[in-house]
């Protein structure tokens, strides 16, 4: 199989791109690396086309293997001829593979292997010859055999039908021909299973095109059948499919055509339509999943690349009732300050309160605290509250909501026993709040991708690809962002292209006794040999190094074509530690950049990344995105009134809407139809997670706490 040329045809890309992706791959380069440091190779292709392509190329040897298979086992049973050797070569989907092989495979006792045993295969192929004369009782009588269990004529052409009903089942031709009008013309049916009202009510009497239905329908109709809410059927165009099968095998009208029609109807009731009805409901299920995935992932890339909070002092708080509100004040590097406990979310509680308000004060007055993170657990509520009653007399602090999911997995685990020995679960969730407002993505790395509820019906799909899909999301973000090697955790640093966890840890045992002065010194951790420090190097800074360009993202084998870069343009490496050179780029456009990067033995594309290196040294692409909202008042759900505009925070985007922050502890939802007064297929055409938005108010149900939004403004 020609992969290069597949994968051109299919991506739209030339052969020569293709077939670099593929050898840089082969040869273990990770994705971010090729991304970034091979764009001359692959000519610039991004990180989400080079892991589709990857995939892509995985299915297709997959295809190839899996064809080399069935080729050995049809040749061992000696059937393989040119014939079908060409039309296995020509087969571009598994399933068409599998139709193919189908009719040869061993098959378990079904009537047909019965019939054939009894000697009727010679009936059915004198059927499917279907002579315009003679009388199918009549040949069937010579196959009449009581020792065999076939006592009359009748028995023998009943199990001759048996055999050629298999047969036209076995079609691969015919196969592809139904998968395709069920997959066009087919309709996917939910009914209710009983009376007991549910959840699923919406899909008690549920009808839709198979093309055309929603991802998070058929995911939501496939947990409604597991749970026994829902009967799901697939209902075929019966005329058609029947006019189909007949015409594929029955000639004529004689006797014995009746037969084989006969055959031909039973297959279909049989044999067909429930295979094909399994497979349509997996293909509906594995789009579904795909689509779920793709959204999942979307919306975790959105949620790692949240900008930081940077330069606060942070107060977090884990609310709690009973055992009151841990407090963990942590310094704008996220380093552990002082912790406490306050008492003010409980009722009629005022001794509790007064002693927690001396607290809080004496923490923003003793640390410079500016900016508190108040996790979105069960007593959060009352503590916004509380916090926001405070704000007049703490000038310059604000409050944000942050979300608590994963944390408490987190914080319960062995890496945060080991990273905070001497704090309790609720210690270090607290800890962990604060720096999640801090640095979304230095924190967050450390929970299990699935566990941060960014997606819809997460554990309805299928894990394996689930987590290879996000993984794929944290490495990208991670990479992209670039990680501190003197302050990361050995979680990020996982995470860096050609690191792993093992690694990790060695660099941090490494940097916690001798530190790590340059990207250099990175070679002496152990195990972190050649190969290793190629793919992450780039990806690792280490600003307080005597080599400024140790703090950017220029790959080390680019460091003398940077000092080059410099030279032609009469400037030395020294100037980066002023901050950057901010007008770089209008000197290498006068001096030529085809001339430039002639001189400096690099393509263009790596000349163009050098020199924004070179004018913000190790810049954050998240500092370009709006800032989080940090509030100082309260809104409660009683509040909100038809027609009230707020701003919010998106904080999940799904099929059918996205999930709104307004800061009353319910996030509202605006439904795809009220998004924009244009029509739009999907939601994250128009949002994506963090974006801060207006919205208005169109209906609030407090007793099933439902908060209707628009972000289509009502013209008066």
């Amino acid at each position: 199989m020609d992969f290069v040329s597949i994968l051109a045809a299919e991506f739209s890309l030339r052969q020569e791109q293709v077939r670099a992706v593929i050898e840089l791959l082969d040869a273990g380069n990770t994705i971010p690396f090729i991304a970034r440091y091979r764009k001359e190779a692959t000519g610039s292709l991004n990180d989400q086309l080079l892991r589709a392509l990857a995939e892509r190329l995985e299915y297709l040897r997959g295809l190839e293997k899996r064809r080399m298979e069935i080729e050995s086992a049809l040749s061992g049973q000696g059937v393989l001829t040119e014939a079908l050797r060409t039309q296995l070569r020509a087969a571009t989907t598994l399933s068409e593979l599998e139709d193919i092989y189908r009719p040869f495979r061993p098959k378990r006792r079904t009537r047909a292997t019965v019939a054939r045993k009894r000697g009727l295969e010679g009936l059915a192929a004198w059927l499917l010859v279907q002579p315009a004369k003679g009388d199918p009782l009549e040949k069937a009588q010579a196959f009449v055999d009581p020792e065999k269990q076939v006592p009359d004529a009748e028995s023998a052409l009943a199990g001759a039908r048996d055999i050629i009903a298999e047969q036209v089942s076995d079609d691969a031709a015919l196969r592809k021909r139904l998968r395709e009008l069920l997959t066009r013309q087919g309709v996917l049916v939910s009914r209710a299973a009983g009376d007991a009202d549910s959840v699923y009510a919406n899909y008690y009497d549920f009808r839709e095109n198979v093309y055309s239905v929603a991802a998070h329908r058929v995911l939501a109709i496939n947990r409604g059948e597991r749970e026994g809410f829902l009967k799901v059927s697939v209902e075929a165009p019966e005329d058609r499919a029947l006019d189909a099968v007949r015409r594929a095998f029955v000639k004529g009208a004689s006797p014995a055509s009746r037969q084989v029609a006969e055959a031909c109807d039973d297959a279909w009731a049989r044999l067909l339509f429930p295979s094909l009805e399994r497979e349509i409901r997996a293909m509906l299920t594995d789009r579904a999943n795909a689509s779920a995935i793709g959204v999942f992932s979307e919306n975790l890339h959105q949620l790692l690349m949240q900008p930081p909070i940077r330069g606060k002092v942070t107060l977090g708080v884990d609310p709690g009732f009973r055992t009151g509100c841990k407090l963990a004040v942590v310094d704008e590097n996220g380093m552990v300050l002082d912790t406490g406990v306050g008492h003010f979310t409980l009722p009629g509680n005022e001794r509790g309160k007064a002693e927690a308000a001396r607290l809080i004060r004496g923490f923003v007055k003793k640390y410079g605290v500016t900016a508190i993170a108040i996790g979105n657990g069960t007593a959060s509520r009352e503590s916004e509250r509380f916090i926001a009653s405070m704000l007049p007399e703490l000038p310059g602090v604000a409050y944000m909501i942050v979300s608590e999911a994963g944390a408490s997995v987190y914080s319960a685990s062995p890496l945060a026993a080991e990273e905070f020995p001497d704090f309790d679960v609720t210690q270090r969730s607290a800890v962990s709040i604060a720096r999640r407002m801090q640095d979304p993505l230095a924190e967050l790395v450390k929970i299990d991708p699935k566990a941060i509820g960014v997606g819809q019906y997460q554990h309805d799909l299928k894990q394996n690809e689930l987590t290879a899909a996000l993984d794929g999301v944290v490495e990208q973000c991670v990479n992209q962002v670039g990680v501190e090697v003197s302050t990361a955790s050995a979680q990020l640093l996982s995470h860096v292209a050609g690191i792993g966890p093992a690694l990790a840890r060695n660099i941090v045992a490494y940097r916690e006794e001798n530190g790590i002065p340059s990207r250099a010194a990175l070679k002496k951790v152990p195990k972190l040999g050649p190969r290793a420090f190629e793919q992450s190097a780039g990806f690792l800074r280490v600003r307080q190094s005597r080599n400024p360009l140790d703090a950017t993202a220029v790959h080390p084998e680019s460091y003398d074509a940077a000092r080059r870069v410099l030279e032609c343009l009469g400037l030395e490496v020294g100037e980066l530690k002023k901050g950057g050179i901010p007008d770089i780029a209008r000197r290498a456009e006068a001096y030529g950049l085809e001339r430039l990067s002639e001189a400096a033995g690099i393509g263009v594309p790596t000349l163009k990344d050098v020199l924004g290196e070179l004018q913000k040294p190790g810049r954050d692409p998240r500092d370009n995105l709006p800032k989080p909202v940090l509030r100082t008042d309260v809104l409660d759900i009683s509040d909100l009134k038809p027609g009230m505009e707020l701003t919010g925070t998106v904080r999940n985007v799904i099929d059918f809407g996205a999930f709104v922050d307004i800061g009353v502890h319910q996030d509202g939802l605006v439904h795809i139809s009220r998004m924009a007064e244009r029509f739009i297929g999907h939601p994250s055409e128009v949002v994506k997670v963090g974006d801060v938005v207006k919205v208005w108010v169109v209906d609030v149900d407090e007793r099933k706490k439902r908060i209707a939004l628009t972000m289509v403004r009502e013209k008066a």
